[in-house]
């Protein structure tokens, strides 16, 4: 018998190169393997977080239905990213396709540095909060157990982020 479907929200950001079609061809990919998009934010522009000396990002938030484990998600995840090109050599530095996973239904998962959910810092960046609240607003935070837009509207981040499209 297979996993019950759940909800994984991920977040997806690029800040080189053809930014929106690399976003777009993510989750093409996203969709063929991991599971159905039931939802989708608007594009973002947002200042670059953490090494700020670098390109603006654009950001965008999706809702997955899968049957597929956390670990398994990351796993597809991190191999449409090496796909499209993404090569790690600085944290946080510039790059041309990062998908992360911020919310896997209502599970809290910590297996060390390898998968951590929900994602250990959402509640503190805009970036994420702003296109994921669009989308999941209503979603509960399963550690701090408060709605996304009220941890949206509690947010001290004052970095810039717009919405594109």
């Amino acid at each position: 018998m297979g996993l019950d479907y759940k909800t994984v929200y991920l977040l997806l950001g690029s800040n080189l190169g053809e930014r929106k079609e690399l976003i777009e061809e993510a989750i093409s990919k996203i969709e063929s393997r991991i599971g159905s998009i039931v939802s989708k934010s608007a594009l973002y522009e947002t200042a670059a977080w953490g090494n700020e000396d670098q390109p603006p990002f654009l950001n965008v938030a999706i809702g997955v239905e899968t049957n597929k484990t956390a670990d398994l998600v990351l796993d597809l995840a991190l191999e449409i990213e090496q796909e499209l090109g993404r090569i790690r050599l600085v944290k946080w530095g510039a790059r041309l396709i990062d998908i992360d996973v911020i919310l896997y239904g209502q599970e809290i998962i910590n297996d060390g540095e390898r998968l951590q959910v929900p994602h250990p810092r959402m509640q503190d960046r805009r970036f994420v909060l702003e296109p994921l609240a669009e989308i999941a607003g209503e979603v509960e935070h399963p550690v701090f157990k408060q709605r996304i837009s009220i941890l949206l509207s509690l947010l001290k981040d004052n970095l810039t982020v717009y919405k594109i499209l």
